[in-house]
């Protein structure tokens, strides 16, 4: 009876994963989907790094600038959706590594369609970045 139920559980537990595996898929975008997208109205673009980022490597076409490390963060982030938890938005950062943070942060305060540029600006592990791909650019 305890082998089964250890193997229930396991199968529970591998389950889940690949539950989570699917959905965290799902909430990853390229840089070139993620301009698409945003070109299409069908999400709000918004490059979470600092204003000196900004001004060094300028931003997204067309992504709105939020800084994370603004005390307002999130206050400025709902004004920014209108208070609607639901509405696609997709984070950029340097390298993926903050904007992963950021959305694992505002999926737990109920943000449910909310996409990570894991390749940021400047590429990583998930690929060259917008930059390298020469994906368009505002200067500051």
């Amino acid at each position: 009876m305890l082998d089964r139920l250890s193997s229930q559980l396991i199968a529970l537990v591998v389950g889940l994963i690949g539950l989570n595996l699917v959905q965290a898929a799902d909430l990853v975008l390229s840089p070139d989907e993620a301009l698409a997208k945003a070109r299409a109205g069908e999400l709000t673009l918004i490059d979470i790094r600092t204003p000196p980022e900004w001004r060094e490597t300028g931003v997204p076409v067309g992504a709105k600038r939020l800084d994370m490390t603004d005390p307002r963060f999130l206050d400025r982030l709902l004004e920014l959706i209108k208070g609607d938890k639901s509405a696609p938005i997709a984070l950029i950062c340097r390298t993926g590594n903050r904007s992963g943070y950021v959305v694992q942060q505002l999926q737990r305060l109920g943000f449910s369609q909310i996409y990570d540029i894991p390749e940021g600006m400047a590429g990583s592990r998930a690929g060259p970045g917008w930059l390298r791909r020469g994906l368009p650019i505002e200067k500051q």
